[in-house]
């Protein structure tokens, strides 16, 4: 297994012949769509999962790997607790290690007011049974002894987890294939098939599969191909940067962010770094068609977003990237077979320089790799877990903002018992697709 983010050179692990119908089909190879359909096979059912390009390539392998509680928006909160009890769950199946650790995870506070919005947070964390407490400034030195850096304190949960994740998505999805489900990579959907006003199959390239159910979890892509079905959601995708050093001392064992730096260990012994609160988001179409849904989120964090003025060739929002195509043509998901998009190397090298800085006695920082993603993003940062009303048959789970990877178990966990009609015992009202068209107003969650 790579030990870093995969890409379309790599060889394909799951192939399989075309079936001509399943009970149900999940579109997308990321964590979402694994877990999803994992949990349809448990259940009894036929599944198909259909991959464009490899399976976790794109955001699922290139996050920080983090699988947190801490800071999630209250309706998240427990979802995220179920996801952590799967995880746990998950990596005594799997067989392999798949770097899930309990190590913590401490948001930085680097002037007070950060301690007040942390404060502000903590009676959703108490009502979930999540076990987060605010630190003083001395209890926060006591955590990260070799820190030269001042912190005025930390929001600190000792119970948050990290793990691999360009190990851990692809070994669900071994699993899930053990336990029967059928996982075609580099097979791109091109349309949905629909038949009196409801999904009756999928076209892909390789030909048409019959069915009467369709969970689409296609991240940064989910919007172009619902679009083309006269679905529309406002959702945009930000470039996001990452890097990884060479192995390092030990300096923290979980993840830690402060207005800087994130930071997290890594089973190999180096550190996966990144820019804090950064992100970039390259002007398309479908950003002029959203943005007065961003606008309320863009004033919030005006130094956030860097603006690019168009994407790279082939992107989901490019330009010249097709918004109507037919079964028979070459779709846009062929086109790009993983979003591989360049890392800001100017971001890499201030990476490196400022976690020299914050850990001095490591000596110098060497950058071994470093890559970006491309973050589903949604005006209020929470996703869409729903059906499709416009389309029966449907079922839409994309836009995690970034945070998918772990809480990614329990939403594909929801997911499932959506298409199935069970009961998920939790309140999805906040992820409901009609909150865009209802008139509801869309309240960002927590920026933690």
């Amino acid at each position: 297994m790579k030990s870093f983010p995969l890409s379309a050179t790599d060889p394909i692990s799951f192939a399989s012949h075309l079936p001509d119908a399943a009970d149900v089909i999940v579109i997308g190879g990321g964590i979402i769509g694994v877990m999803t359909a994992w949990e349809l096979s448990k259940k009894g059912h036929k599944v198909i999962l259909l991959e464009k390009g490899r399976i976790a390539a794109e955001q699922s392998s290139r996050n920080w790997g983090w699988i947190r509680a801490q800071g999630r928006d209250p309706a998240e909160l427990p979802i995220m607790v179920e996801a952590a009890s799967m995880w746990r769950q998950m990596a005594r199946e799997i067989g392999e290690d798949i770097g899930l650790r309990q190590s913590g995870v401490a948001y930085l506070a680097n002037k007070s007011d950060d301690i007040g919005g942390y404060e502000a947070w903590l009676p959703h964390a108490k009502a979930a049974g999540v076990d987060s407490r605010i630190l003083t400034s001395k209890e926060t030195q006591d955590l990260l002894p070799d820190a030269t850096a001042q912190w005025t304190g930390a929001l600190w949960t000792t119970t948050d987890m990290r793990a691999e994740p360009w190990v851990a998505v692809p070994a669900l999805a071994r699993v899930a294939a053990r336990d029967g489900v059928t996982i075609i990579e580099g097979c791109a959907v091109r349309l949905l098939d629909i038949a009196a006003g409801r999904i009756a199959g999928v076209v892909t390239e390789l030909g048409r599969i019959k069915t009467a159910s369709v969970v689409l979890a296609g991240g940064a892509w989910s919007s172009l191909l619902l679009r083309r079905h006269g679905v529309n959601i406002p959702q945009l995708s930000v470039r996001a940067t990452a890097a990884a050093t060479g192995p390092l001392p030990q300096v923290f064992e979980g993840g830690a962010v402060d207005n800087r730096i994130a930071f997290r260990r890594r089973q190999d012994g180096g550190y996966t770094l990144a820019p804090s609160g950064f992100h970039e988001l390259f002007i398309g179409p479908d950003a002029f068609r959203a943005f007065a849904r961003f606008a309320r989120l863009l004033i919030a964090d005006p130094l956030g977003t860097r603006f690019l003025p168009k994407a790279p060739k082939d992107f989901p929002d490019g330009w010249a990237t097709k918004r109507h195509w037919s079964g028979e043509d070459i779709s846009p998901f062929e086109c790009m077979r993983v979003l591989n998009p360049s890392p800001n190397t100017r971001k890499v090298t201030g990476l490196a320089k400022t976690f020299a800085e914050i850990f001095p006695q490591m000596g110098e920082v060497k950058i071994k790799t470093a890559w970006a993603g491309m973050i589903d993003t949604m005006p209020d940062v929470v996703p869409v877990v729903d059906h499709a009303a416009k389309l029966p048959g449907l079922t839409i789970a994309t836009g995690m903002c970034g945070h998918g990877f772990g809480i990614g178990p329990a939403f594909g966990r929801i997911a499932a018992q959506l298409v199935v009609g069970e009961d998920s015992c939790h309140n999805l009202d906040r992820f409901r697709l009609s909150r865009f068209t209802d008139g509801s107003t869309l309240t960002p969650g927590p920026n933690l």
